[in-house]
């Protein structure tokens, strides 16, 4: 996952997103980021440190927690962990739904066990995919809509909660463009300049309502592609580098130790011994190809 604005898109033939996020070895993290769409993570194996707004939840095996949309998230996973995610567009709910300004949700209530069940049960579906599979899943996943509407819904939301979601709101459009040229100069006063702020405003936005400075969040987001073509790509450190908007080879070192704990070139050894040793492993005859996972 990226440091960004996350632009949630539908499965296809399905209005909403259901994958698995599977930290096999442990140790990983998603930087903070946000997206309009709501957000479910239901853990089913080991367990994760989750951040909302700076606060901490910690989620071990059959608990999940539930994000609002344009709330900033991040997660630390110390331990491997085997958790499925529900995206669920914003727009789904102005279909359906009168008075949708707020629409703000209770992180758990009553009826967690149920909701637990029921994104299990999709999942399951998913999974085996037996004739009419879709169908079970639609029905599931509407009877969840109608648990976030009916049980787990905060009719009132207060003034703070509304001037946040419309800075948020107003900062996605400033990390959409920098999401779309982050290979590029990124320097604070052009992009500033683009938005019509000054320099100064732009910076405290992103402390403000993003909880990072804005030097920081082209870096994670630079060091975050160069992650992913660290482990699917042959390309040098040195390339990757530039690639990705750094201006070196050391400084996309730096920020990645920062980030991951340890140099790029000793992170790409240690994922390609830790495959190595997993493809030596026998009696897997699981197939999972039918398991949605996070593109």
């Amino acid at each position: 996952m990226d440091f960004r604005h996350e632009l949630v898109l539908p499965n296809e033939n399905l209005p909403f997103r259901l994958f698995v996020f599977e930290g096999k070895d442990g140790g990983y993290k998603v930087s903070k980021h946000w997206h309009r769409s709501i957000e479910i993570f239901l853990v089913l194996e080991g367990g994760m440190d989750f951040y909302i707004n700076s606060r901490l939840y910690r989620l071990g095996r059959g608990q999940f927690i539930l994000v609002n949309s344009n709330e900033v998230h991040s997660i630390d996973c110390p331990e491997p962990n085997f958790t499925l995610v529900l995206q669920i567009p914003r727009g789904l709910f102005d279909a359906y739904v009168e008075d949708v300004d707020p629409l703000l949700f209770l992180r758990s209530c009553g009826k967690d066990k149920e909701m637990a069940c029921l994104i299990r049960r999709m999942q399951e579906a998913d999974a085996y995919r037996q004739p009419g599979y879709l169908f079970q899943i639609l029905r599931d996943f509407y009877q969840i809509m109608y648990l976030l509407v009916t049980d787990y819904r905060i009719p009132q939301a207060d003034k703070e909660w509304k001037n946040q979601n419309r800075n948020t709101d107003r900062l996605s459009r400033i990390t959409n463009y920098i999401q779309a040229h982050y290979k590029e100069d990124l320097k604070l006063e052009g992009v500033a300049q683009i938005f019509g702020f000054s320099p100064a405003y732009l910076s405290r936005m992103f402390r403000k309502y993003a909880g990072i400075n804005y030097k920081t969040y082209v870096s994670d987001l630079r060091t975050q592609a160069g992650y992913r073509l660290l482990l699917n790509t042959q390309m040098s450190v040195g390339e990757i580098a530039l690639e990705c908007g750094f201006p070196d080879s050391r400084s996309f070192t730096k920020a990645f130790r920062r980030q991951y704990g340890m140099p790029p070139a000793e992170y790409r050894k240690n994922c390609y011994r830790s495959q190595e040793m997993e493809n030596g492993y026998e009696g897997k005859n699981i197939d999972n190809n039918n398991v949605k996972k996070e593109p």
